[in-house]
């Protein structure tokens, strides 16, 4: 008959390593896919979450709208804004016109 110590566990290579204590919108990222609907949730009600690999900052979960708001409009909106709202705006820019070259081309 084998005794087993209650008290230790049988094989400690096989014991349960405790994650690391992460600061708020902070995981790891075996906890991120587990709990990933958390994850969304904590998004829309505290803002951007951090994905963690090997104690690096590796992604961070937005919202769709903060995305949008980021990666901006490809409208070209912006770039008209910034221009208009210029101290330069009224300086006249004139293209250089010049004649050019006219090869023939035998066809």
């Amino acid at each position: 008959m084998t005794r087993f110590d209650k008290t230790r566990p049988a094989n400690p290579s096989k014991t349960h390593r405790r994650s690391p204590v992460l600061p708020p919108g902070y995981w790891l990222l075996q906890d991120a896919k587990a709990r990933f609907s958390e994850v969304v949730r904590r998004v829309r009600s505290e803002g951007p979450q951090h994905v963690t690999v090997h104690g690096r900052d590796e992604v961070v979960i937005v919202s769709a709208e903060e995305f949008r708001r980021l990666k901006g409009e490809r409208s070209g909106e912006a770039l008209i804004a910034v221009l208009q709202d210029s101290p330069y705006r009224d300086v006249e820019i004139e293209p250089r016109r010049e004649k050019m070259p006219v090869r023939e081309v035998e066809l």
